[in-house]
């Protein structure tokens, strides 16, 4: 899918709250990727994920009508996104916050050998990838909220400084010295203790049948090896601007993104076909 210019986004806007079903479903389908990912990265599983974008679609939908075009389209959604994710109490890390002394603990104290084979015949390799990908997913909950958004703002959607500063109510040389230093932080992590990333001991393929037994994956549920990447291309393209934020070499490149699963897609549509429009001019 082409992705949409400012204008074409603000024509559809207009055309959406004049009641235009096929401009509103549009406009859904160029940001539901967006906030899925977003979502994803920030609340570290896909079910929590999935019901978060369902949230902030629906409210993106019902506060239509406040768009002023002030700011590009998609910058006024990732707004609504990051204020819902950053006040989100309903994900299973809440109140279970992981912490990077957690994760160095576990990998070097970890008693991975002493678990017996639970694979259930699926093939390990694939395990290995959903594990590498869950694993770095949720280190992410291990920063702070606001550090983890300016992280994935950063590094995944890269962000132009002055956008993302808007987003966050911060100015673009706060966020730019706050993104370098978070990013130096994962990235030093990430080279002390994981062999996948970086120099470290850990390897997924290692860890699988401990990372089954201690449910961190579940051989009959691999959200990650199933799920529809889609190019980093199509997610930077929806920018206006892009910028270096700094000359860190590591390139973080488990922050691949991902379609909307075809649940989430079926309960907007479920919704915009329920509703005729009519919330979008009466809120």
């Amino acid at each position: 899918m082409n992705k949409k210019t400012n204008k074409e986004m603000q024509d559809l806007v207009e055309k959406a709250t004049a009641g235009d079903k096929k401009a509103l479903e549009t406009l859904v389908a160029e940001v539901q990727d967006l906030v899925f990912n977003l979502s994803l990265r920030m609340l570290g599983t896909f079910a929590d994920a999935e019901d978060a974008t369902q949230d902030i679609l629906l409210k993106m939908i019902t506060h239509l009508s406040s768009f002023r075009g002030d700011s590009a389209f998609t910058t006024w959604v990732f707004r609504i996104a990051v204020n819902h994710l950053k006040n989100y109490k309903k994900h299973m890390f809440a109140h279970q916050v992981p912490s990077f002394e957690y994760y160095a603990d576990d990998i070097v104290n970890g008693k991975t050998e002493d678990v017996p084979d639970l694979t259930q015949n699926v093939e390990k390799d694939m395990l290995a990838e959903e594990l590498k990908m869950s694993c770095t997913n949720v280190m992410l909950q291990c920063l702070d909220t606001e550090s983890r958004c300016i992280f994935i703002l950063g590094t995944m959607f890269r962000l132009d400084s002055r956008i993302a500063g808007d987003i966050l109510g911060m100015t673009p040389e706060a966020y730019r010295q706050r993104l370098s230093r978070i990013r130096r932080k994962m990235a030093d992590f990430l080279g002390q203790y994981c062999g996948e990333y970086g120099g470290g001991s850990c390897k997924c393929k290692d860890r699988v049948n401990y990372a089954i037994q201690s449910h961190r994956i579940h051989p009959q549920r691999l959200d990650y090896v199933t799920a529809a990447e889609i190019s980093v291309q199509t997610m930077t393209d929806v920018k206006n601007a892009m910028e270096d934020i700094d000359d860190l070499s590591q390139d973080f490149s488990f922050c691949k993104p991902y379609q909307s699963p075809e649940r989430t897609k079926y309960l907007i549509q479920e919704f915009l076909d329920s509703t005729q429009l009519s919330v979008i001019r009466e809120s």
